[in-house]
């Protein structure tokens, strides 16, 4: 079989992006597993090379196909989009907009099959609005370049794995935004990438969204009229789903018990709180619902540590892994000798 190719973003470019890019791509796994391009300016890559100190050198295309895919060489499709001296840690712009187009030329190659999933570096959303673009993050992104509008959200980590039911919306706006169609739609987003991910008969949880799952409608009624019609939905199809379940009991169930594979969560900081508390350095973002595999690091441009190379590349690592993996699910024909 073919090693799948993988579609790196560079993200910002005054962030961590192209350092953790060139920690993870200087450790032969990567090549042993697939073929790395990255999408993004090859000067910006040229000088995170150096400030990492890294044996490579960069390759520059414009096309997938013409890639060397081999140790030691970085592939990159260069926009050359960027001054080579980018200040480092600053909102700008420049970088903003720049990040938006290494992710549209991803996502152009990726919807014809020449890539066969997109991993993304990390973005920042205030120089994202400042270059005109004017989107949350990558999921609304790459929900808008590939015509989606039914997607979500997950998190992996090693211990736990979340999928959410919503994300970047006010508070006081979840109840409303939940219906059972919604959730119902996430067990299902769910069921199928972790099929993705080679687990057959995912065991998934769906938490509740009040404290004590409602108590019976004591604390809400969204567990009776939306949680639970969706739950029984999917069991009826022969998933393996329970609850609603009690959110300060499920995630420790789930990492710690090993009773489920998945969490269905109702709202963002439900399921990146346990996320992030049981795997920071090593978190993964999946969005799922899109017709291309996007696999993200699960955390930002981390400005403080930019320039310096003391970025850990470790969520991009498993990012990559991740990736890699599920293309060799989705893509297995394709990839045939």
């Amino acid at each position: 079989m073919k090693k799948p190719i993988l579609g790196i973003t560079m993200g910002d470019a005054a962030g961590v992006g192209p350092e953790i890019i060139v920690k993870a791509l200087s450790t032969p796994e990567i090549y042993d597993i697939s073929r790395p391009v990255v999408f993004g300016d090859l000067k910006i890559m040229e000088r995170a090379v150096k400030i990492v100190g890294a044996d490579l050198r960069c390759h520059a295309i414009q096309d997938p196909a013409d890639g060397i895919y081999e140790r030691g060489t970085i592939d990159v499709v260069d926009l050359d989009n960027l001054p080579a001296d980018l200040p480092f840690a600053k909102v700008d712009g420049r970088a903003g907009k720049a990040a938006y187009e290494y992710i549209e030329r991803a996502c152009h190659f990726a919807m014809k099959q020449e890539v066969h999933a997109i991993v993304t570096a990390p973005l920042n959303k205030e120089a994202l609005n400042l270059g005109g673009v004017h989107f949350p993050g990558h999921t609304e992104i790459l929900g808008h370049l590939t015509g989606q509008k039914d997607f979500s959200m997950m998190l992996t980590s090693p211990k736990l794995r979340v999928i959410h039911a919503t994300t970047h919306i006010a508070y006081r706006d979840v109840p409303q935004a939940l219906t059972k169609e919604r959730i119902f739609k996430v067990i299902k987003l769910a069921q199928e990438t972790l099929q993705l991910m080679g687990i057959e008969k995912p065991r998934i949880a769906v938490a509740g969204l009040n404290p004590h799952s409602g108590e019976h409608g004591l604390f809400g009624d969204e567990e009776e009229t939306k949680i639970l019609p969706a739950i029984q939905e999917a069991q009826a199809k022969g998933w393996d789903v329970s609850g609603p379940e009690p959110p300060d009991t499920v995630f420790h169930r789930a990492a710690n018990l090993d009773e489920f594979d998945i969490v269905v969560v109702m709202y963002h900081d439900q399921g990146h709180i346990p996320i992030k508390v049981l795997g920071f350095d090593s978190g993964v973002n999946v969005t799922v619902g899109l017709p291309c595999i996007r696999t993200s690091v699960d955390h930002g441009t981390a400005f403080p540590v930019a320039g310096t190379g003391k970025a850990k590349p470790d969520s991009m690592m498993e990012a990559l892994r991740l990736g890699a993996q599920m293309a060799k699910v989705k893509f297995a024909d394709l990839l045939k000798d």
